[in-house]
C-alpha cells in the first residue's frame, strides 16, 4: 500500500505545535492502525488535547476537512466551539461541554457551519479517550453530515401539517355539500333523494380523511379508507372482517372504493348478510397478476349468513351502483357480482398502473 495516504497523519502525531504531543501513544502496530483506519475513514474525525488551554483540536482527517471546508492549519490549535454560529441549539453545545467536564460520552445532533458560512447538521459521537496508566489524554470526535436527514424530516412535517390543514378544509365541504343537499331536499319536498345523496357524500368523505396524512408519499393505505366507510356500519365491530393491511393505491381509486363499500354495505342492510343479527361480512385486498403478467389491485367482498339468496335480482342498477361503475371505468376498472348461494360475493379490480 501506498506510504502517502499516511504522510499528513504522521506529520500531525510528530511536531509538538499545537497537534499531537505524545507520538509514543500512537505508536507501534496499533497507531499504524489508526493512520490507516483515520485517513481511510470517509467519516470525519478529529482528536482534542483537553490538558493545554480550551482544549485544542490537535489532530483532523481529510474528511474533517471536506465537511468543514477549512483546512488542517485553520482547524488545529482551535476548540471545536468554531464551528456554531447563530442558529446552533446552546441546549445541545451545553451536553457537549457536560460530557467533557464529567469525562464521559455525548452524542448529539447539532448546528454547525462550514467556512463559507453554510449550515449543516452535524451527528457528533464524543468520547474521552484514556492512557495505559488511565490518564485523560484526548478526546475523540466522529461527525456525519446529516443534513438530508432533518431537511426530509421537515418535509414530512410539513406535509402533514398541510394534510391536517386540508383536512379540516375537507370537512368543511363535505359538511356544506350535506346541507346544500338537505335545503335542496326540503324545498323540493324530496327528503328521501337528499337524504341518499347525504349518505354518499358523508362516505367519500370517510373514505379520504384518514389517509390524508400519507398523501403526500404519492399513494394511499387502502385499509384505511375501507375501514372508514365501514366503520358505521359495524359499530360493535364483530360483523365485518378485514384482510389486507399494507396495500397501497393512489388517492384518486379511493372515491370508487369508498363509494362501491357504501352501496355494497347499504344493499346488505336492506337485503343481505347485515339485515340480520347473524350475517358477516369479509373484506380483503391485494394485488394480483393475471397470466400476462400485469398486475392489479383486487377489493373482495364476500356475505355470509344473510336472507337465502336464490340468484341475480331483477333489478342491479340502482342509482348507486350506476355512480360506482362510471367512477370505475373512469380509472379503467370493474366490478363482478355474484349472488352464490352463501350470499353475495364481489370483486373490485384496478389496473396497477393505476395502483402502487
Amino acid at each position: 500500500m501506498s506510504e502517502e495516504p499516511f504522510k499528513s497523519a504522521r506529520q500531525a502525531m510528530s511536531v509538538n505545535n499545537g497537534r499531537i504531543d505524545k507520538p509514543e501513544a500512537f505508536s507501534g502496530a496499533s497507531g499504524l492502525l489508526f493512520e490507516q483506519a483515520m485517513s481511510q475513514t470517509r467519516m470525519a474525525v478529529c482528536l482534542t488535547d483537553p490538558r493545554q488551554p480550551d482544549d485544542p483540536i490537535v489532530f483532523c482527517n481529510t474528511a474533517f476537512e471536506r465537511l468543514t471546508g477549512y483546512e488542517s492549519a485553520e482547524i488545529l490549535g482551535r476548540n471545536c466551539r468554531f464551528l456554531q454560529g447563530p442558529k446552533t441549539d446552546q441546549k445541545q453545545v451545553e451536553i457537549i461541554r457536560q460530557a467533557i467536564r464529567t469525562e464521559s460520552v455525548a452524542v448529539v445532533e447539532i448546528r454547525n457551519y462550514r467556512k463559507d458560512g453554510t449550515a449543516f447538521w452535524n451527528a457528533l459521537h464524543l468520547g474521552p479517550i484514556y492512557d495505559r496508566n488511565g490518564e485523560l489524554t484526548y478526546f475523540f470526535g466522529s461527525q456525519w453530515d446529516v443534513s438530508d436527514i432533518h431537511l426530509a424530516q421537515a418535509e414530512e412535517r410539513n406535509a402533514k401539517a398541510m394534510a391536517r390543514e386540508v383536512s379540516h378544509r375537507l370537512k368543511n365541504v363535505f359538511a356544506v355539500i350535506g346541507a346544500i343537499v338537505n335545503i335542496t331536499g326540503r324545498s323540493m319536498q324530496a327528503p328521501e333523494v337528499s337524504r341518499k345523496i347525504n349518505e354518499r357524500v358523508q362516505a367519500l368523505g370517510r373514505s379520504y380523511e384518514p389517509t390524508l396524512d400519507d398523501a403526500f408519499l404519492g399513494t394511499i393505505e387502502v385499509g384505511q379508507a375501507v375501514r372508514a366507510v365501514l366503520a358505521p356500519y359495524d359499530p360493535e365491530g364483530n360483523r365485518i372482517r378485514f384482510n389486507g393491511n399494507g396495500v397501497r393505491t393512489e388517492p384518486n381509486a379511493i372515491s370508487a372504493i369508498g363509494l362501491t363499500l357504501h352501496e355494497l354495505a347499504t344493499n346488505s342492510i336492506k337485503y343481505g348478510a347485515l339485515s340480520n343479527d347473524t350475517g358477516t361480512i369479509d373484506v380483503a385486498w391485494r394485488h394480483e397478476s393475471d397470466r400476462h403478467n400485469r398486475r392489479s389491485l383486487i377489493v373482495h367482498w364476500q356475505e355470509r349468513g344473510g336472507p337465502a339468496v336464490a340468484g341475480e335480482p331483477e333489478d342491479t342498477t340502482g342509482t348507486g351502483f350506476q355512480i360506482a361503475d362510471t367512477l370505475l371505468k373512469h380509472l379503467d376498472g370493474s366490478l363482478e357480482r355474484h349472488w352464490d348461494e352463501d350470499g353475495l360475493r364481489v370483486e373490485i379490480h384496478f389496473p396497477m398502473s393505476r395502483t402502487a
